[in-house]
């Protein structure tokens, strides 16, 4: 073989080559999702993708099973593993030019757990934390926290946000209703429970939904079109030479707000891309205070991001269970109209439009000095029972009880209701409280209730002769206490429809 001291130009070519075949090839990779104490979800097949270099073969095995693919032009792969049954631990091992391996692989029951800020809330702030850090020594549930990351742009992968065995060092920060609910499903299922927090305080729905759904949708271009002047304002300020230190203030106020939780499809891209299509048994939420403003839009826009998930996740209607709004702020002293009440409404309506879902009721126990009640217990034990009742076949009551019918007998009128199972049970006192009553004047007043025939109500007033319409826990705050027999507060509710505070706010 000839040396290079022969043909120098011809080795530095050669040389030249290789190193830039190298330079393009790519490592294997994988997002954040993937990585040591994940938790598979059992009993269906399991997505797994990342990136290499185009045209590279990857093998990806697990518990004796294993996949081959081949990367895409762009370098981008995926492959779906055949169905495990719950356990573990396993080893997942991705192969191509490099190795990736992943150790202390569960499977078992996969949650997203998400919202804003009351979904968000940390073990670490609820009541008794330290209690309850005490005792989290479960290390089969794993858990794993999103940044908040708001982008246009599908963000892919998220640097320092891996899965952790839970146990008292580790759960202070994780979702306290996420934890509360896995703990609930681990103590009664026994199989590993995997609990992956995305939520953003303060988030508004729209931040959480593909951008062109909205842009389609004529409902929702004033809110575009606002967010479309924000970005013009930057833009120009940014364009700027000289700025004056107020106008540097608004510049960073204006960015700030471009890259925040409220502004549309900003949450979609850059948190929830990163693990859209990972396998799991469903969604439990705790969102809406950030729309509450916007209510009447909330009935179609809250359907939207389920199905939009849903969609895009690509295992059909899963389980998607969320909180409706606690009580909060002042107690009025006489009945009103209340944007709050028309957010939970809407919130209500959409089990009626959509299959599989479902609705934890806390009407009972929000702080109204306090947006963030402490309370995380009780939320994620009644989130815990609709996943008990209707995906594990758990035999218990699930539902709070909710409103069916009125009849009007002259100046009364009697309320049926569904799942009202036990029967009544008014919280404190033997008086039902909470109900007010109107006339066609619209004009409600307080009125009295007594409960009849064991399930039914009955709702009248003296100063109505003639009512059309009830309402009950129909407030920001109200003060109400009916529960059925298993302790699940009666669901608010207006037999109306007459337009509401928001019923125009877009």
């Amino acid at each position: 073989m000839k040396s290079c001291n022969a043909f120098p130009t011809l080795c530095v070519l050669v040389a030249s080559i290789f190193l830039a075949d190298k330079s393009i090839r790519a490592d294997v990779s994988v997002p954040n999702i993937f990585s040591d104490h994940m938790v598979l979800q059992q009993k269906q097949e399991n997505k797994v993708w990342g990136k290499g270099s185009p045209g590279e073969q990857v093998s990806v095995s697990i518990a004796g099973n294993s996949v081959d693919t081949i990367t895409d032009d762009d370098g981008t792969w995926s492959v779906m593993l055949a169905p495990l049954q719950s356990g573990g631990p396993h080893t997942l091992v991705i192969a191509g030019s490099n190795e990736i391996t992943l150790d202390d692989v569960q499977v078992g029951e996969v949650w997203i757990c998400s919202g804003q800020s009351n979904m968000q809330w940390r073990v670490r702030d609820t009541y008794d934390a330290d209690l309850v850090q005490a005792a989290a020594d479960y290390p089969q549930i794993r858990m794993v926290n999103y940044p908040n990351v708001g982008s246009q742009e599908p963000v892919w992968t998220h640097e320092n946000s891996s899965w952790m065995v839970c146990s008292p060092k580790t759960v202070g920060d994780f979702s306290a209703v996420g934890y509360f609910f896995g703990r609930q499903l681990y103590q009664t299922l026994d199989v590993p429970i995997g609990l992956i927090n995305n939520a953003w305080g303060g988030s508004a729905a729209d931040a959480w939904i593909r951008r062109d759904l909205l842009e389609a949708d004529a409902d929702y271009q004033p809110t575009l079109e606002r967010w479309k002047k924000t970005k013009q304002q930057y833009e120009m300020l940014l364009a700027k030479e000289n700025l004056t230190k107020k106008q540097e203030k608004r510049l960073g106020n204006l960015k700030k707000q471009l890259a925040g939780q409220h502004r549309p499809a900003n949450i979609y891209n850059g948190v929830l891309k990163s693990h859209l299509g990972y396998g799991i048994q469903g969604v439990i939420w705790y969102q809406g205070e950030s729309n509450a403003g916007r209510a009447y839009q909330y009935r179609d826009l809250f359907p939207m991001m389920i199905s939009n998930w849903r969609n895009e996740w690509g295992e059909g209607d899963f389980p998607f269970y969320w909180v409706q709004l606690a009580d909060f702020g002042n107690e009025k002293p006489e009945p009103s109209e209340s944007g709050w009440a028309e957010l939970r409404e809407a919130q209500t309506m959409t089990m009626s439009k959509l299959p599989n879902t479902g609705e934890a009721v806390i009407i009972d126990i929000g702080e109204g000095k306090d947006i963030h009640p402490r309370n995380k217990f009780t939320v994620g034990q009644r989130l815990a029972r609709w996943a008990l009742a209707k995906q594990y076949g758990v035999d218990i009551a699930y539902q709070s009880p909710t409103y069916k019918t009125m009849d009007k007998q002259g100046s009364k009128i009697i309320l049926s209701f569904d799942h009202v199972d036990g029967g009544w049970r008014p919280f404190d006192v033997p008086k039902p409280l909470g109900f007010s009553i109107a006339s066609d004047d619209k004009n409600f007043i307080w009125a009295e209730a007594k409960i009849v025939d064991g399930n039914r109500i009955e709702v009248s007033s003296e100063e109505v002769s003639d009512p059309v319409a009830v309402r009950y826990a129909w407030a920001d705050n109200p003060v109400c206490n009916m529960f059925n027999g298993i302790g699940l507060p009666l669901t608010p509710f207006r037999t109306d429809d007459w337009p509401g505070l928001t019923i125009d706010k877009r």
